[in-house]
């Protein structure tokens, strides 16, 4: 949000009273407003620069408001008061009328058709006898600005002009000419330079340099003459020096020019209403003519008013209250928004200012009734409807990939979606031609300057920068791609990838096949030819000739993979072999697969839909098991417990044992049984395959109507008293070798700086102070002097501690405690071991 900032003083002279902070505060938030500080230039100045810097600034006291970004109206002292005023009822909403010259012919404003290439548009109007103090031309520079920054977008879409009428003559002309043919004295310097000189005069300007890359690559520069030959202004750089309006201006030339000419009305339109006030008619703006190239004239400013109906209905719904008719029209009109009970039903006829260019639909004129009613006034009611959010399916598909792809091994990079050209293409062995990339216009380094096609370059660079970590580097990232796309309104979309490289001192190539083919059997896809997957080869420049293959689904190509061409590798500082992969995963959400990853179905109704034959015939559907009822809290926990140190339900694979026990548990185990969580999600791999798993050895789940325990399968009452003999003796096994176990104890790793008063603190006698501190579960490490500046340092001392026993907080409270040494206490780096 734009911050306006306004003298206190000055405001309340404008408004005709007199605040106190809190109450302008609550006057800023009913108006939808927000005082965000209150500060002055000197402690702006001391805050930013030191206090040096601001001796001999001012004191005066500074209100900086937040305004919404669309209120352009609000950006200035005037705006501000005009809106305040009529909010609270002491000022009717003015009317701006354009009217022509009392004597003569309106000023004109020639556009050439040169100006076609670098900015085609422009609009213009005048302020006739209008009367500055200090104040209000602050206020008139401050507001050209505060445009300029805002819709005008850093005077790329728009640029303001403001000139002194009396010192040049009409017809004014816009033109584009060579730099080298611009030459003129620029406002505040001495000389005249040309147009080149002046591109490099001010590359070294902090205000000016921002916007020069608008123009300096054209062949043609804009630039605004009077009838005379005198140069009023090169836009959108600097004006002239001998049209700038000081305090004895009575009459001021307003020139918009643009690449926007919507954005140019509204920027005109602003400019003119907002200080029309101080003309000798108030609200009075004379009228200037422009004249196209095409020889079509317009006259500006445009200062339209337009009307919109809606029903007082429309707004008592959206909004939440139950008000009149009249008084909804008579909290727009509060608004600055004039507003009529038509007579009609509930409709009221609203019309639209020239300030009021951010009203575009009747949702717009809602919010403004909504705001004039108070948003604390707004009765709170429940929602007639309630919706449930859902994962959207790529996503959710991308999270569950991520998952399984760490389990495999890999490690996830997040690289930029940004990167050079030469990343993608020459790098790569390929053309930029080829690459459908999407390029950045101006962009701030050679770094970003496409949107990626590949999710490669950025794994690769990543190998780059960590190659002295230990070999193998398995990386993996799933993301967005851009493509251009010349069926989308934008000309481009996004494509989500998977990519996967592996960098060895052997090149790995089954290893990233083998990752396919885990990510296939994840993704629910055969490997056959027509409907599953397969690979065939292929030629690709980035891969090493013969080791390239294609990936095929349902027929459709969706990715490659291979061992990169050793110049690839060369050209990324790499030094290894490197096996990659990449596919498009969003072919997949159409696939049986979807159903799985994307939404809560019962895994075994999603296995019984989609694979029928590798079911068995029946599958139990009691909840009794060996640990007890995993219904229940209690068995559930008993199942958790054995599976702390265990894959499996029996032995050392997947076994029935473990679909079996997987088909008792009604639902998903929450994550307060960890260990039973883990074997649940990895069974769930497993089910597809559940026909052709080993046997159970023993039977863990009982059937509803088992009254006792009948390990060995016999109806014998002595077999199944020393069956239940050797579950007890089993069990209690167990427990004795879990209470052998010792406790894991959770630690951390803490480095701590410690920061002293100043430079003649003792810093020995500091840190004998900070190891003197004695807790339980504390262990002091190694420490160090670490210079800050001026002469001053700093403690850096590290500790292990036990996270039940101590904590950071506790610390820091002891440290600070000796006040005589200690300044601050800051946790630099904080690990868990």
């Amino acid at each position: 949000m734009p911050t306006v900032g306004v003298k206190r003083d000055l405001l309340f002279k404008a408004l005709g009273k007199t605040y106190t902070d809190v109450e302008f505060d609550e006057l800023c938030f009913e108006y939808g407003l927000e005082l965000d500080e209150i500060t002055s230039e000197k402690e702006i100045i001391s805050r930013e620069q030191g206090d040096s810097k601001a001796s001999g600034a001012s004191d005066v006291i500074l209100y900086k408001i937040d305004v919404p970004a669309n209120r352009y109206d609000l950006l200035c002292l005037e705006g501000l008061v005009r809106g305040l005023q009529v909010f609270k009822n002491k000022l009717e909403a003015p009317r701006y009328r354009r009217v022509s010259p009392l004597s003569g012919e309106p000023q004109r404003l020639i556009i050439t058709e040169e100006t076609a290439a670098v900015r085609p548009h422009a609009v213009a109007a005048v302020l006739r006898n209008i009367t500055f103090t200090q104040e209000r031309y602050d206020s008139f520079i401050e507001l050209q600005e505060k445009l300029h920054q805002n819709i005008c977008r850093k005077r790329s879409l728009v640029a303001i002009g403001t000139h002194d009428l009396d010192t040049v003559s009409g017809p004014f002309t816009y033109t584009a000419k060579p730099p080298a043919e611009i030459s003129f004295k620029p406002l505040n310097q001495t000389q005249e330079y040309t147009a080149t000189q002046l591109m490099g005069l001010y590359k070294t300007d902090s205000h000016l340099r921002h916007y020069l890359h608008i123009i300096e690559d054209k062949p043609l520069y804009p630039v605004i003459y009077d009838s005379n030959g005198i140069v009023l202004s090169m836009p959108p750089i600097i004006n002239g020096d001998h049209s700038k309006i000081t305090l004895k201006t009575k009459n001021v030339f307003v020139e918009c020019t643009a690449t926007d000419l919507t954005k140019a009305k509204i920027v005109l339109d602003m400019m003119v209403t907002m200080f029309s006030e101080y003309c000798s008619q108030p609200f009075t703006v004379e009228e200037a003519e422009v004249l196209y190239p095409d020889g079509k004239t317009c006259t500006y400013p445009e200062l339209a008013y337009r009307k919109e109906k809606l029903s007082s209905d429309f707004v008592n719904r959206k909004v939440g209250i139950n008000e009149s008719t009249e008084t909804i029209a008579r909290l727009l009109t509060k608004m600055c928004l004039r507003s009529e009970v038509t007579g009609v039903g509930d409709e009221i006829e609203v019309e639209i200012p020239p300030t009021r260019s951010d009203v575009i639909h009747a949702c717009d004129i809602m919010e403004d009734a909504a705001m004039a009613y108070g948003f604390n006034n707004i009765p709170y009611t429940t929602p007639r409807t309630y919706t449930v959010a859902n994962q959207f399916p790529l996503n959710k598909l991308t999270e569950l990939l991520r998952q399984d792809l760490a389990a495999a091994g890999f490690t996830e990079a997040l690289n930029f979606a940004l990167c050079s050209a030469e990343d993608i293409s020459d790098k790569l062995g390929k053309k930029i031609s080829e690459t459908r990339a999407v390029h950045i216009a101006n962009p701030k380094t050679a770094e970003f300057q496409v949107a990626r096609t590949t999710l490669l370059p950025g794994l690769l660079k990543t190998l780059a920068a960590n190659r002295k970590m230990p070999l193998p580097l398995k990386l993996f990232e799933i993301s967005d791609v851009v493509l251009k796309d010349d069926t989308k309104d934008v000309g481009a979309r996004n494509s989500r990838r998977f990519c996967a490289v592996y960098y060895n001192k052997s090149p790995g190539f089954e290893v990233i096949h083998g990752l396919l083919d885990r990510t296939m059997q994840l993704l629910e896809v055969k490997s056959e030819r027509g409907d599953g997957y397969h690979i065939q080869a292929a030629e690709d420049s980035t891969f090493f000739p013969g080791r390239c293959a294609e990936i095929f689904v349902g027929g459709k190509s969706v990715g490659r993979l291979g061992v990169l061409h050793p110049d690839v590798i060369t050209r990324f500082e790499l030094t290894m072999p490197c096996s990659a992969v990449e596919m498009d995963i969003e072919p997949f959400l159409g696939r049986p697969a979807e159903t799985t990853l994307t939404h809560d179905v019962p895994l075994h109704e999603v296995i019984e839909r989609h694979f029928p034959s590798q079911v068995p015939n029946s599958r139990p559907t009691s909840t009794k098991t060996l640990f007890g009822d995993v219904s229940s809290a209690a068995g559930l926990k008993a199942l958790d417990d054995f599976l702390a140190d265990k894959s499996y339900i029996e032995g050392f694979e997947a076994t029935r044992a473990d679909t079996t026990m997987f088909d008792a548990i009604p639902s998903a185990p929450s994550s307060t049984f960890p260990h039973l969580l883990r074997w649940y999600n990895h069974v769930k791999s497993f089910l597809r395959e559940r026909a052709n798993l080993p046997s159970a050895k023993s039977q863990f789940v009982l059937e509803e109507d088992d009254d006792d325990i009948d390990l060995f399968g016999s109806d014998d009452e002595d077999d199944c008293a020393e069956a239940e003999k050797l579950k007890e003796q089993r069990l209690a096994e167990y427990a004795a070798k879990k209470s052998k176990k010792p406790a894991l104890i959770a630690k951390s790793s803490i480095l701590l700086d410690v920061k002293p008063w100043d430079d003649e603190t003792d810093m020995a006698k500091m840190e004998e102070c900070v190891r003197s501190v004695k807790m339980e579960g504390l262990l002091w490490g190694q420490s160090k002097m670490v210079p800050v500046g001026y002469g001053i340092k700093k403690l850096q001392i590290g500790c292990v501690v036990e996270d039940e026993k101590v904590g950071t907080d506790l610390l820091e409270e002891a440290i600070t405690a000796f006040e005589e040494y200690v300044q601050s206490v800051d946790v630099a780096a904080f690990n868990k071991v």
